[in-house]
């Protein structure tokens, strides 16, 4: 399992995510919504045999970073907790994350607090040094 970051309008992004995100079976994954990027973008990618098997695109906002789109492929725990690694040890900024209900216990166990709860999401947030004596 290798794990990549590269910024939202970065060539080598839309050679590894092309295919992904204009996908039928990844769109319904994400409830149809699409994925946007930006300049202030940060995609963080799990690589395993050559192939994208999950992505968190992360975009920088006054408040902090915000996370309300990405893809694992099968639903997978390990890579979920790998990408949440690989961006909370890479920031000391507050996240605020749109989870999928079904993944909602893995971000609790990385620190994540639910703030609202929607129909098939929670808007969870994570406070650097709050909720890390696990």
């Amino acid at each position: 399992m290798k794990l990549i970051s590269l910024h939202g309008t970065d060539d080598r992004l839309y050679e590894l995510v092309a295919r992904l995100v204009m996908s039928p079976e990844v769109l319904r994954y994400n409830n149809n919504y699409p994925f946007k990027t930006t300049p202030q973008h940060c995609w963080h990618i799990c690589i395993t045999n050559g192939e994208v098997v999950g992505f968190m695109p992360v975009k920088t906002t006054r408040g902090g970073l915000s996370l309300d789109n990405y893809y694992i492929r099968d639903d997978n725990s390990e890579i979920i907790d790998a990408l949440l690694n690989h961006i909370l040890d890479n920031s000391d900024k507050p996240v605020t994350a749109l989870s999928h209900k079904r993944h909602t216990d893995i971000f609790r166990r990385h620190g994540f607090i639910t703030s609202t709860v929607f129909a098939q999401y929670n808007r969870m947030q994570f406070i650097p040094g709050k909720g890390d004596s696990d």
